[in-house]
């Protein structure tokens, strides 16, 4: 006959008294005389398991008795109430079989530095704030997808390997493409999400994308996850009320469903409640005169035209108690696609979002739609029209006015968790100094 199938721990308060068989790992165990207790950890929860020798019989008491931690196994037995746990029940262990042994597993209960735990990052996935930053990271996606489908947003996905760069190519990946010359890793997606829009009206992509920047900042991969929204018939002021929508909707998707997580991470939940639209807005030109009002030796005043750097981002994110949205960029030092303010031509209509203490979460622009404009600024940005014919054609066959925006995956959970560096954001990061494991 064969076994009855494993149940999940999450599902076992609704099987008080109930006979289930679990697997998973071992995380916690401590012996007592002729009683042994585990604490099993599945993915979905943790329960503890009490073996005693009474129930089980002096064999698998033994084996019980010598599993270490991360050891795996699966046990039977009954689901019982117990208000000491923090989940309601325990599980009384009738009989146990052990898979997988764990032995001298690395990473010890005593104080790890992040490099070793970033050698063995494989390992470290497994530990409780790991696993609640990861719970997290699948609910910001989820939400993000939930969010657009409920918008009319069709998912469009786009190349990874790309013969050009959208913004430039000093930090992109090269690679020889046999016969055909160089590619490139995509820094993003956006201008193939155009083409999309201009057939689905309402388009996303989600997926890797790749900066060859040489920053150690806490903020910075050389891989994450990007989704990029674009729209058609949708302006700058449109576009920024998408953005404060779709976040919005994620962080009270995280409050909603992953409480427990961000309690166990500490994170300051407070700050998590007052994100609600609408965001404040500051220009460019004001961002500069509060930061020139409050200028030190680590946050040096800017003249016009130079770009905000992570200092400034963070003054002028903690002067506010919810995102906040600097738009009106100089068009100089933004990428050539953005938009004109009609106003006034040597600023763009962009806008970068910044939460709270910590910097750019979102970044976006209406997009120029006029082909001859576009040419011009391809042309003071030193890039060859030739190698954007096909985007060029978005202008010429049915152009519209049209506005996106992108936000990075690990910055969004960096800061809904409160964590203090993106590389615990993303399962492997990709950093500077860092490719392994």
């Amino acid at each position: 006959m064969s076994e009855s199938p494993l149940v999940s721990i999450e599902s076992l308060p609704r099987r008080i008294g109930a006979t289930v068989r679990v697997g998973g790992w071992v995380t916690h165990h401590r012996a007592k005389g002729k009683l042994a207790f585990l604490v099993v950890r599945d993915g979905t929860g943790t329960v503890q398991c009490v073996v005693s020798k009474a129930d089980v019989g002096d064999a698998a008491f033994d084996a019980a008795s010598a599993l270490t931690i991360e050891s795996s196994l699966v046990a039977e037995g009954e689901v019982r109430a117990d208000p000491r746990s923090p989940s309601g029940v325990e599980l009384g262990v009738k009989s146990l079989r052990p898979v997988g042994a764990s032995p001298d597993y690395p990473i010890t209960p005593k104080e790890h530095g992040d490099a070793f735990l970033m050698e063995h990052r494989h390992l470290w996935l497994r530990s409780s704030r790991q696993h609640a930053v990861l719970r997290i990271r699948h609910e910001v996606e989820r939400a993000v997808m939930d969010f657009l489908h409920d918008e009319g947003f069709i998912r469009f996905d786009t190349p990874i390997l790309t013969p050009c760069a959208a913004e430039g190519t000093s930090n992109l990946f090269a690679t020889e493409y046999f016969d055909l010359g160089k590619a490139y890793l995509a820094q993003t997606g956006q201008l193939y999400v155009e083409a999309g829009m201009m057939s689905l009206g309402r388009v996303y992509c989600f997926g890797p994308t790749f900066r060859a920047e040489k920053s150690k900042t806490r903020r910075h991969l050389c891989e994450f996850w990007m989704v990029e929204p674009e729209a058609a018939f949708v302006d700058h002021d449109g576009n920024l009320d998408l953005q404060q929508r779709m976040f919005s909707f994620v962080v009270e998707r995280c409050l909603e469903r992953r409480r427990a997580e961000l309690t166990l991470l500490e994170r300051d939940l407070a700050a998590l409640e007052r994100v609600k639209p609408p965001f404040p807005r500051i220009t460019y030109d004001d961002a500069l005169a509060r930061i020139a009002a409050a200028a030190t030796e680590e946050m040096p005043a800017l003249s016009w035209g130079e770009d905000l750097g992570a200092p400034h981002e963070v003054f002028l994110s903690n002067q506010f108690d919810r995102p906040v949205f600097v738009e009106r960029y100089p068009a100089a030092i933004k990428a050539f696609y953005m938009q004109p303010d009609p106003a006034r031509p040597e600023v763009v209509l962009c806008a970068d979002m910044l939460a709270p203490g910590f910097g750019e979460i979102i970044g976006g622009s209406q997009r120029i739609f006029d082909e001859a404009l576009l040419r011009r600024r391809l042309e003071e940005h030193g890039l060859d029209a030739g190698n954007y014919r096909w985007y060029l054609d978005l202008r010429k066959y049915g152009s519209v006015p049209h506005s996106g925006f992108g936000m990075g995956i690990e910055r969004a959970v960096l800061w809904i968790t409160g964590l203090s560096h993106v590389r615990e954001a993303i399962p492997f990061s990709r950093t500077l100094y860092r490719i392994y494991p």
